[in-house]
Parts: C-alpha cells; sequence; structure tokens
C-alpha cells in the first residue's frame, strides 16, 4: 500500500476537555511499561558512576536533621518545647522531601529529556510522572528510616490514633506536587528561568511550613487571625501537619500541643485533597495545550 493511501491520524490529544483528559489517560496506561522503564533510568541516572548510590538519598535529609537538630533544637531550644524533637522534625522533613524533591525533578523533565521529546511521540506525561516515580521511591527509603527510628526510639503504641493521616496526607502532598509537576514542567520549556525561581519558591514554603518550629508558635505568634488561616490554608503546610500528627506519638500526649492542632484539620485535608485532584486536571489540560509546541521550543 502507498503512503498516499494511509490514513491520517492526529498523533497528540483532541481538544475537548473531557475527550482529551479520557485519550491522555489511555495514552499513559498504554505505555505504563515505557514508565517503568525511564523511572528506572531516572533513578540509575542520578547515581551514575557514584559508590554509595542510594545512600545519597539519605545523607542530605539525615544531615539536614543533624543540622537543624542541633542549631534550634538545642541552641534555640526546640527540643525543650517539643517533646521527641528528633522524631517531630524527621517527620516534617520526610513528608516535605517528597514535595521539595517531586517539583525539582519534575520541573526539568520534560527540557531533560529534550532528545526524545523532538524525536518520537509518546505522551509527554511521561516524563514528568516518571520524575515523580523516582522521587517516590526516595521518599520510601527516608521513610523506613523514620519508621526504624520510631521503633527503636518511641515505646508502644508507636502510633497515635490519627495514624490514618499518614496515607491521606501522603495522597494529599502527591496530588499537588503532580499538579504543580506538570505546570512547571511545561513553563520551563518556553521560560527557562522557572526552575531558579523554584528554588526560591521551595525555600519560602519550607519556612512557611512547621517542619522545625510547632504549630504551636505559630498560633501564639499570630493568634488566630487572617494571616493564621492563610497560612493554614497552604495544602503544603496541611500535609505536613497532618503527616507528624500522624507520625509523632508524642503530640497527642502533650496537652500543650495537642489543643494547638489546627482546628478542623481533617476537613481541611480532605478540601485539599479535591482541590489539588482538580488542580491536577486543570494542570494536565494546560499541559496538553501546550505540548504540541515543545518540540520547536528545545
Amino acid at each position: 500500500m502507498a503512503i498516499s493511501d494511509e490514513v491520517l491520524t492526529t498523533a497528540g490529544p483532541p481538544r475537548g476537555l473531557i475527550a482529551g483528559t479520557s485519550f491522555s489517560i489511555r495514552a499513559v496506561w498504554a505505555h505504563r511499561e515505557l514508565l517503568n522503564l525511564l523511572v528506572k533510568r531516572e533513578l540509575k541516572s542520578r547515581y551514575k558512576d557514584s559508590s554509595l548510590g542510594f545512600v545519597w538519598s539519605l545523607i542530605r535529609p539525615l544531615t539536614q536533621l543533624l543540622i537543624y537538630f542541633i542549631a534550634v533544637g538545642k541552641f534555640l531550644g526546640a527540643s525543650d518545647r517539643i517533646p521527641d524533637y528528633a522524631i517531630y522534625i524527621f517527620s516534617g522533613l520526610t513528608i516535605w522531601t517528597l514535595f521539595s524533591e517531586t517539583i525539582g525533578t519534575t520541573t526539568s523533565s520534560i527540557v531533560s529529556n529534550a532528545g526524545l521529546v523532538k524525536k518520537v511521540y509518546i505522551p509527554r506525561e511521561l516524563f514528568p510522572l516518571a520524575a515523580m516515580g523516582s522521587s517516590i521511591f526516595n521518599f520510601l527509603i527516608q521513610l523506613g528510616i523514620l519508621l526504624i527510628a520510631i521503633f527503636a526510639l518511641v515505646p508502644a503504641p508507636f502510633f497515635g490514633p490519627e495514624w490514618w493521616l499518614i496515607p491521606m496526607a501522603i495522597i494529599n502532598m502527591l496530588l499537588i506536587s503532580l499538579a504543580l509537576g506538570l505546570m512547571l514542567s511545561a513553563a520551563n520549556v518556553f521560560l527557562r528561568d522557572i526552575k531558579h525561581l523554584i528554588d526560591v519558591a521551595l525555600l519560602v514554603l519550607f519556612w512557611g511550613s512547621p517542619i522545625i518550629y510547632s504549630f504551636t508558635q505559630v498560633h501564639t505568634a499570630l493568634k488566630g487571625n487572617i494571616l493564621e488561616q492563610i497560612y493554614l490554608w497552604n495544602p503544603m503546610t496541611v500535609a505536613v501537619i497532618s503527616f507528624q500528627k500522624g507520625m509523632w506519638r508524642a503530640g497527642s500526649g502533650d496537652p500543650k500541643i495537642e489543643q494547638f492542632w489546627p482546628a478542623n484539620l481533617e476537613l481541611r485535608l480532605l478540601v485539599c485533597a479535591v482541590v489539588s485532584l482538580l488542580l491536577v486536571w486543570v494542570a494536565q489540560r494546560i499541559f496538553a495545550r501546550l505540548e504540541g509546541n515543545f518540540a520547536q521550543e528545545l
């Protein structure tokens, strides 16, 4: 059969909101084996020619833990106000690292795979998803270390009654990370300064979340005003606090801290999850509208 007799088909997703979303989901699912290979490639390339390999995924958070535990915990006296401060701070660092690492890797995922993007059509969403998959793998390693520390240092029962907040917080963080990752990876193709802007934004968001300090201090400083409500509706803050409340049993037994957990935390977490899910859909549609120009820009 001559090439001229072949029926032309559109490689990219259709324009419709529902049809386009459905097409993209089916395309990603059809290429799930390729996605698995891309995740493995991300992990191998990250530690290529490294003697310690995946151990490096632990060195940075453990170094941060040591620095903050000594500088903030000991020198500034935070460990005197927060029981089991090492568990508290490592819980916050673990869930935060999932977010920061996902945003950092997904933002540059399209640009770093420019060769594939320009040569062959595959669902472009595979690249930020693969970057996210490698971040999840590193998160699971850190989570394992955190669980070992809890079992070694905390008397049974190891978790408080709010343990179910742990998976909810992880899901919430993954959804907001995916939504932001899709939008930022597309924007980074057209404006390369995005990657540098993200470094600054992550620094601000880190200190804007109760990771090395407690929410008690925030509540005391802001006294329930509008700034505290803005602080609490930050989805990263809600996920961090929820993860800490589930992991950090000392907080559920200390009345000085228990009374200052944010009101309606569970409702806030649910609302943030729903909003984040909607943001994933919006981000994917924006990504789909922009991906047609990726090859030209790269």
